[in-house]
């Protein structure tokens, strides 16, 4: 029997979100990841939060903007590989890494005739972070500390990012793991660039990313939020309707180019890395045998012993 997950939201519409929390002032609506113990990795619950308060700012006429920033030490640690349950223990499951919470991402397509092959993990990540993409209204990203794997692509899928100088910003998991789940890397940066990032997995500074335009700017951590509240003040005075007409505006020369089909498809390279390449379970094996740290040494070792991030 197939099952397609559907959309969770909580309890009603205002009530407490369980791994963000969202207010609104001054024509600004705020997300702000909220799990700092564990340096907001992304459950499946928490991109679930993360897309029912984006579509609420969508509807509230008195936003303009949306910022998305974290608590804590860190942007976004990524996707949750902590112990516990799996999403699956199917060798062929492109998911096999992640922690289960229980909540599957939206119309995720669970059936024995697609589960082997159809990469639906990757598939979500593509479909969650479209709700940035497509969204009416502007959505900026406050990055500081470590934002990495999976939380680069929720930065990078927003339409401006603002970032700290020294935060630390990369891609390790393609290391040892499997293509990007969102490949925006040759979306945001020179071939050169793209190409050296998506193949070593390397992190850059905040500084250095804004360099490469990566990112728009990057500020002393210091002044990181002082200096993004004044670039919302001045966006936020901008008509609704201007913006987001500019915003599709810009998303469309991108979309001609091949960017949605790009991403579209890139669910076939994550599943051929992911499932059947030559080594391609030795990730999730150290991960069973020693857990995450053991795992994380496996695949980062030759690199932090040459002084890479």
């Amino acid at each position: 029997m197939t099952t397609t997950e559907q959309s969770t939201e909580p309890p009603s519409v205002g009530a407490p979100y369980r791994e963000i929390l969202y207010s609104t002032a001054d024509r600004i609506a705020t997300i702000t990841l909220n799990v700092p113990d564990k340096r907001n990795r992304l459950s499946y619950l928490m991109r679930r939060e993360i897309l029912h308060a984006l579509r609420t700012a969508e509807q509230d006429d008195d936003v303009t903007v949306v910022l998305i920033r974290a608590n804590g030490p860190s942007f976004c640690a990524g996707y949750d590989l902590s112990s516990g349950p799996k999403t699956s223990a199917r060798p062929a499951e492109g998911a096999r890494y992640y922690r289960d919470d229980g909540i599957r991402p939206e119309r995720w397509v669970s059936a024995a005739e697609f589960d082997d092959w159809t990469d639906q993990w990757a598939r979500s990540c593509v479909r969650d972070w479209y709700t940035i993409w497509d969204l009416l209204k502007p959505v900026v990203a406050m990055v500081h500390g470590h934002c990495v794997a999976g939380g680069t692509e929720l930065m990078s899928m927003c339409d401006i990012a603002f970032v700290a100088d020294d935060a630390v910003i990369g891609y390790p998991p393609m290391r040892g793991m499997t293509t990007p789940d969102v490949p925006y890397f040759p979306w945001k940066m020179s071939m050169a660039q793209a190409k050296y990032l998506q193949l070593t997995g390397n992190s850059v500074t905040g500084a250095e990313a804004a360099r490469m335009g990566w990112v728009v700017k990057s500020f002393p951590a210091d002044s990181l939020d002082a200096e993004t509240q004044r670039e919302l003040r001045a966006i936020s005075s901008i008509a609704p309707g201007l913006l987001a007409a500019n915003k599709h505006s810009v998303n469309q020369a991108y979309e001609i180019q091949g960017m949605k089909t790009h991403f579209d498809q890139s669910w076939s390279w994550h599943a051929l890395s992911g499932n059947l390449r030559p080594g391609a379970r030795a990730f999730r094996e150290k991960l069973d045998e020693g857990g995450l740290r053991a795992a994380l040494d496996w695949r980062d070792g030759a690199f932090r012993a040459e002084g890479f991030a």
